[in-house]
């Protein structure tokens, strides 16, 4: 990318987004391609994380969410006790106008260029197909089909680690490690969402839904009568009764309106960066409602695209998955030990981590 702007300056050496090792911004002039690759830490390993295909207001914003998102992979990577450290990638642009073969192949080439410090996966606006054609200029591609020696679609196991995660929740609240009988709200049954869905009924929970897509509803409603559909999230978070609150949709889900008319006794979802800003975990626990981390609950996709790198194994990835309930409830008890928040505690935990790589 050239001509880089003061803002993008400005956003890249900002002392509050946390010490990157690497940022590279990309531009390739023939097929259009502007994209932008963070690489936060290689403590643990090559870094690890999705390519995100998003039409970005600027190019300060898209260089401010990369530096945001692979700071979250490091932490996120550290926890799923991988030997990857965090990265991520954000292609600038609507993927609906300007996504095309020549373009995802010059990203290819991009991240080649890194000698495998950067590994590259699926994120918002990007799929399995395109992971397939990334991969024709690299071999630090994973997310790919399983027809290109990929492990297609990681849904399945992040739906399942957040399942542990939300039976974690319920051992350290209820006392026991299991849904039935909770009311669990499940805002956002797409991709993820619909898997956990399944694994609550099976658990025996009573489930209550939203989505803003129709269609998403009417796949379980069809498939699943006896689930309860409420008009909006809002309706969700006040529904009389809820257990257990489960965002599976956009980031920000808790914030300065949702946090003080929460029913729920647990917040336990997929969503990625459900803590709308700093403060929020402390206000969640001042109000005595459990958090669990997302990033330590959702990383059953990562855990997924790691694997890859090794021949992927199924029986293997949803072993180390099922891990997420131990390493939720650890985050529990430290948080206890502490007297900090579970968000802060998986923090510290992360933070040991990496810390420890470094000096070993």
């Amino acid at each position: 990318m050239t001509d880089v702007t003061d803002g993008v300056l400005h956003t890249l050496f900002r002392s509050e987004q946390g010490g990157h090792e690497q940022v590279v911004l990309c531009q390739d002039r023939a097929s259009g391609l502007k994209a932008v690759i963070a690489i936060h830490s290689t403590a643990l390993g090559p870094a690890l994380g999705g390519t995100r295909f998003y039409p970005y207001a600027s190019e300060e914003d898209a260089v401010a969410d990369a530096l945001n998102l692979s700071r979250g992979m490091s932490y996120k990577n550290a926890m799923a006790g991988l030997e990857h450290g965090g990265g991520k990638a954000v292609i600038i642009g609507d993927p609906e106008l300007i996504k095309t073969e020549e373009l995802l192949l010059a990203y290819g080439r991009f991240v080649a260029s890194l000698g495998g410090r950067y590994v590259t996966a699926c994120d918002v606006g990007t799929y399995v197909a395109d992971m397939d054609i990334i991969a024709r200029e690299n071999r630090w591609t994973t997310g790919r089909s399983p027809e290109s020696g990929g492990a297609g679609d990681s849904s399945v196991l992040t739906a399942y680690g957040v399942f542990q995660g939300m039976r974690a929740s319920a051992q350290h609240a209820w006392g026991d490690p299991t849904l039935r009988g909770r009311k669990v709200g499940v805002a956002g049954v797409g991709k993820v969402g619909h898997y956990l869905v399944e694994h609550l009924l099976e658990d025996g929970a009573e489930v209550v839904i939203t989505d803003v897509r129709q269609e998403s509803v009417r796949r379980i409603t069809d498939k699943f009568p006896q689930v309860t559909v409420v008009a909006d999230t809002d309706a969700l978070i006040r529904t009389e009764g809820l257990d257990v609150y489960a965002p599976c949709a956009l980031g920000g889900a808790l914030n300065d309106d949702t946090v003080p008319v929460l029913t729920a006794k647990v917040v336990c979802g997929a969503a990625n960066n459900q803590l709308a800003h700093p403060g929020v975990e402390k206000d969640i626990a001042d109000r005595g409602i459990l958090y669990a981390p997302d990033y330590v609950v959702n990383a059953g996709g990562v855990i997924q695209v790691a694997d890859e790198l090794h021949g992927f194994d199924f029986d293997r990835c949803k072993a180390k998955a099922a891990k997420i309930f131990d390493t939720t409830l650890a985050i529990f008890a430290r948080a206890k030990e502490d007297g900090i928040p579970p968000a802060a505690a998986a923090d510290r935990i992360a933070e040991q981590r990496m810390a420890e790589a470094r000096r070993g």
